[in-house]
């Protein structure tokens, strides 16, 4: 557990960049920064480790107050990652995963085999070890950067705004990959962003911070959604934190229809309808298509991608956002294998949201017993 109490910086011209902030990382668990610029995060990140040196308050690691710890044995213990990577340019990807281990005492041997195992645990080809940081793309960077961070397995992490240099498809995918790494590894990790949506996703905890270095709120990201402290909380979360806060809704029993398919290298032209879904031989979707704009077979050039996927075992805003982003505005839903399971429109989505939400009524010819859940309550399909 990392613990900040009554912590300020203040600079010799007097500014102050974090202002008595009080607050507790607990261990095994994600807690997120999050705040406009200007508001300390950075700072506040880089005291935990002493790159920064606190004017006044205790950090506390697992009880040690990090200011009595020798900078050297501190830093042993936790891994940091930064925006673009920061790796060494004249080493390959092998060798920059293997620094610190290296400087540890590892033997190369173990020190590059545990480097090799890391690579692929962040999602990167084998391949890829004997090449040189100039030769990969922005998010393999940050994937290399995060594995030279977990080389020497430390309990605690510092992450700060790790994947803002990448275009939004690799980011949304380095955090999928992280979280993933996450829920095996269960590191202490303090993780810095500017994005609001960044911090609900992962964090397990958020803390938003003011201008001037001032702790806002700190909660669960379901909570911070729906109980903003303030005006300032309520207008940096987002007009739409409503909209966002069904990411954390399990999906209900939703009314799917069963929706008319064809394959790709099918004829549609004898099809009486605006729109079909194409999927592959496992049953995953692929597109839609428009019958009475194709002329002749299903090719690839005819398929309309748009619209999002949502997973019948998913959380409510994936399937909403589905139904709204489909082309045919019927949302697809699939199980967790991919294949398809029907479709839904958001008005019935939106019908499941206000039943998941209303209070059971008691049972008329049981007074006094527990009441019977709505149907919309039940498992997902």
């Amino acid at each position: 557990m990392i613990v900040f109490d009554g912590v300020t910086k203040r600079y010799p011209d007097g500014t102050v960049a974090v202002d008595d902030l009080s607050l507790e990382a607990p261990s095994g668990k994600i807690t997120v920064l999050v705040g406009p610029s200007g508001c300390g995060k950075t700072t506040s990140l880089r005291m935990v480790n002493r790159m920064i040196k606190p004017t006044s308050g205790t950090i506390t690691l697992d009880g040690r107050d990090t200011g009595t710890m020798k900078e050297a044995e501190l830093r042993r213990g936790i891994g940091y990652v930064i925006q673009h990577a920061g790796l060494f340019p004249h080493r390959t990807v092998l060798d920059n995963v293997s620094t610190v281990p290296r400087l540890l005492g590892v033997d190369r041997r173990e020190s590059e085999k545990r480097s090799m195992e890391l690579l692929e645990r962040v999602g990167l080809d084998p391949a890829f070890a004997k090449r040189y940081p100039a030769q990969l793309s922005g998010g393999q960077q940050q994937r290399v950067g995060v594995a030279r961070a977990l080389a020497a397995d430390p309990p605690v992490m510092l992450m700060d705004e790790p994947f803002s240099a990448v275009d939004p498809v690799v980011r949304e995918q380095l955090q999928d990959e992280f979280l993933r790494l996450q829920g095996d590894l269960g590191k202490t990790i303090i993780f810095v962003t500017h994005d609001i949506d960044e911090a609900i996703k992962l964090g397990d905890q958020v803390a938003v911070l003011r201008v001037g270095g001032k702790l806002a709120q700190m909660a669960e990201p379901a909570y911070l959604l729906s109980h903003p402290v303030d005006d300032f909380i309520a207008d940096f979360v987002g007009r739409d934190r409503g909209y966002r806060a069904l990411s954390f809704q399990p999906t209900p029993r939703l009314p799917l229809a069963q929706e008319r398919t064809v394959a790709m290298g099918e004829d549609t032209a004898s099809l009486d309808t605006d729109w079909v879904l194409v999927v592959d031989e496992r049953n995953h979707p692929l597109g839609w298509v428009e019958p009475r704009r194709v002329h002749g077979a299903v090719t690839s050039e005819v398929l309309h991608r748009g619209g999002t996927v949502a997973r019948a075992s998913g959380p409510l805003r994936a399937a909403l956002d589905a139904a709204l982003s489909s082309p045919s505005r019927r949302g697809v839903i699939v199980d967790d294998a991919g294949a398809l399971v029907g479709t839904v429109r958001a008005h019935e989505v939106l019908t499941a949201i206000e039943d998941a939400d209303r209070p059971a009524l008691e049972d008329p010819e049981h007074p006094g017993a527990a009441p019977t859940p709505h149907a919309a309550t039940d498992a997902s399909a």
